[in-house]
């Protein structure tokens, strides 16, 4: 009788996990095989703010799904959308909706994993193996690690990060505010980018682009001094369950 509600754990548990990888890779896989070019549409800036305008009244609606699909698939391209949202819906309501997709995008993938994930992994690595990486991602420095991915422009894999922050221990309200402030930064740029877009303010693209440059320069000189502050930051950011 043990033995059979053992193996039926560990079937569930299996099951759990096929149907996460279907959301991970099988519906990207699909996507990029069978709706290429309307994947590829969406890297074209001006495509997508035509494509937004074309719902009018709901183009919301549509614009705060796309940051959702980015997140959880991660196959449709989330900056070209960033952009246009400036000069679609402004700065603030650009930023609004972006932040709303992004948020909810990343509670759904961090409960995916969560409830998808967690008991395959305990099957597959072993308790004291996926113990150990729990307790890094749990981590003062496994969480720093996630905030700057989030906060640093251009490095890859941000939207997975919701699938492997999902089997730690941390909770989601701290998860969440990693993303919000962790992304906020490149998101106000890009959208902040298309408002100079739609007004022509192309001196102000450059100036804005420099005036990044010379944040991250800065931030790079003064590293000690960031971490430092990071560190006591996450001092404060309570993780235990």
């Amino acid at each position: 009788m043990e033995k059979d509600n053992l193996r039926n754990k560990k079937l569930i548990a299996i099951a759990k996990f096929i149907l996460l990888l279907l959301f991970i890779i099988g519906i990207p896989a699909y996507l990029f095989i069978f709706q290429y070019d309307l994947i590829m549409s969406f890297h074209s800036l001006d495509e997508v703010r035509d494509f937004l305008l074309r719902y009018e009244l709901v183009s919301i609606l549509v614009y705060v799904a796309f940051p959702i699909f980015h997140v959880v698939i991660a196959v449709i391209p989330g900056p070209p959308f960033h952009i246009a949202s400036g000069f679609v819906f402004g700065f603030w309501l650009g930023y609004v909706l972006t932040m709303t997709g992004i948020l909810i995008g990343s509670t759904i993938t961090f409960y995916l994993s969560r409830k998808l994930g967690k008991d395959a992994m305990y099957l597959f690595f072993g308790e004291e193996k996926f113990t150990k990486f729990i307790n890094l991602v749990n981590s003062k420095k496994g969480l720093i690690a996630i905030f700057l991915i989030y906060l640093i422009p251009g490095v890859p894999l941000k939207e997975g990060l919701g699938y492997v922050v999902g089997l730690s221990k941390i909770k989601l309200l701290p998860f969440l505010l990693l993303v919000l402030i962790g992304r906020t930064p490149a998101v106000m740029v890009s959208i902040l980018i298309g408002t100079m877009y739609d007004h022509e303010s192309y001196t102000g693209i450059i100036i804005l682009a420099s005036i990044v440059v010379i944040l991250f320069v800065l931030a790079a000189v003064y590293y000690k001094k960031v971490m430092k502050r990071i560190n006591a930051w996450f001092d404060k950011l309570s993780t235990e369950e």
